[in-house]
């Protein structure tokens, strides 16, 4: 049975490979080489899998040849699309410090104008308590006269009387004339009196009258301060609300950040002294508690101005680089950072003023930079290729520290980045999304 179907195998390889002979001849004997139709069959196997192979291997050359290609149009396309969104960042961070500086420049504007304001309502002030000054020597004065009149009326009654009693012959010619002398005397005298009585009455009329005028005036003043307060008020409401929740998501006390830069910059005097509305020395009034409140902010984002140049409100990468790993947990541990992803070499850059603590190999940090920033604040800059600085020396916001690199437990070149506010992590991403939007 197995030779049939080795003659019936036999006889269809013949008639598709016929058995060929290959002579080799030479000058003293002829010899050939037998090609049976199984070795045939055997070469044009192996000769279609190897040109099968060939053209395989050329396609998959060709398909990685066009994807590297795609691959890197991509990314071409990718980091124009990067540049552009940093440069509309750029710009509206530029309008944005217009901004602040158009809103300075008003609030300035407005300052000024608070004082003018207070100059003029001291001056106001200082106009009303002298007239009614004024008025109370006119109300005396007129008291007085008054009391003249009357007395002057009873002494021309009681001369009057006497005159009358003087014709019975009690008083002679001479006593009459001498009478009739005192009352012209005193007669001419209560004319002046009545009319200085009425130049008194005119002019308190007017002193009331503009008095009036100035309590008019004093009111609309009052009205204006009232607005322009309130429009103070309600900036500076918005200006530093969003600096203490910055602040305290950083991890950070403001009121204790605050009482530290004071206690840093604690020279007083200038325009943000407390103001005083008061001219007797005693308490201030509601004006003055609310300028002093409103200077009282201005004074807080200054202050948050100083702590915020001494934060690490930066970028430590500032070349084109890949988010590769946020801050939170991995792989069932605490990822204490942010990691980006550049090419070895990429310059490394220090995002605050600091003092250098630690500059050296640390286990899974590789090679790693520790520096001591205010506010116990501590940044880390890990799997460094090259340390640039020394343990104890000051750097100052973007010096160049080190260089990126893949050293110590780490997958590939990138930097591993730490912020530190008393020894606990902090996700550095706060920092520096406050470090693009609020300064």
């Amino acid at each position: 049975m197995r030779t049939r179907i080795g003659q019936a195998l036999h006889a269809a390889l013949e008639k598709r490979f016929p058995e060929k002979r290959l002579f080799l001849r030479s000058d003293e004997q002829t010899r050939f080489i037998r090609l049976k139709p199984e070795t045939q069959l055997l070469a044009w196997t192996g000769s279609t899998l190897i040109v099968g192979w060939t053209i395989i291997a050329t396609a998959v050359l060709l398909m990685d040849s066009i994807g590297a290609g795609n691959f890197r149009a991509q990314a071409q396309r990718d980091k124009m699309v990067y540049e552009e969104r940093l440069n509309a960042l750029s710009a509206e961070r530029d309008v944005r410090l217009a901004e602040a500086v158009a809103a300075q420049n008003r609030f300035s504007t407005a300052l000024e104008q608070i004082s003018i304001m207070q100059t003029e309502l001291l001056r106001s002030e200082d106009r009303r308590r002298e007239l009614e000054t004024g008025l109370d020597v006119v109300q005396s004065t007129l008291r007085r006269t008054m009391m003249e009149r009357t007395e002057t009326q009873e002494r021309l009654a009681s001369l009057e009387t006497a005159l009358e009693d003087g014709n019975g012959g009690a008083i002679g010619g001479a006593a009459t004339d001498e009478l009739t002398g005192t009352v012209d005397i005193l007669a001419a005298a209560l004319a002046d009196t009545a009319e200085e009585r009425d130049m008194i009455a005119a002019d308190a009329e007017f002193a009331l009258g503009h008095a009036a005028e100035l309590e008019a005036r004093i009111e609309q003043m009052d009205q204006r301060n009232d607005e322009i307060f309130r429009q103070l008020e309600e900036a500076m409401l918005v200006s530093v609300e969003p600096l203490d929740d910055m602040f305290r998501a950083a991890g950070m006390d403001p009121d204790n950040l605050i009482n530290q830069v004071r206690r840093g910059y604690s020279g007083t005097g200038g325009p943000l002294t407390p103001l005083s509305f008061s001219t007797m020395g005693g308490e201030p009034d509601a004006d003055g508690l609310r300028a002093n409140a409103i200077l009282n902010s201005m004074d807080r984002i200054n202050l948050y101005r100083i702590a915020a140049e001494r934060a690490p409100f930066d970028m430590p990468v500032k070349s084109d680089f890949r988010f590769t790993s946020g801050f939170g947990q991995r792989w069932g541990r605490l990822h204490a950072g942010t990691d980006f992803a550049a090419p070895i070499g990429t310059p490394i850059y220090a995002t605050a003023d600091g003092v250098v603590t630690s500059a050296g190999w640390s286990s899974g940090y590789g090679r790693l930079i520790k520096i001591q920033h205010e506010f116990g604040i501590e940044t880390r800059y890990a799997h460094l290729n090259r340390i640039n600085v020394q343990v104890g020396q000051r750097v100052s916001r973007g010096d160049r520290i080190g260089d990126m690199g893949n050293s110590g437990r780490s997958t590939g070149p990138h930097l591993h980045y730490e912020v530190r506010v008393g020894g606990n992590p902090v996700n550095p991403m706060i920092y520096i999304r406050a470090g693009r939007d609020v300064f």
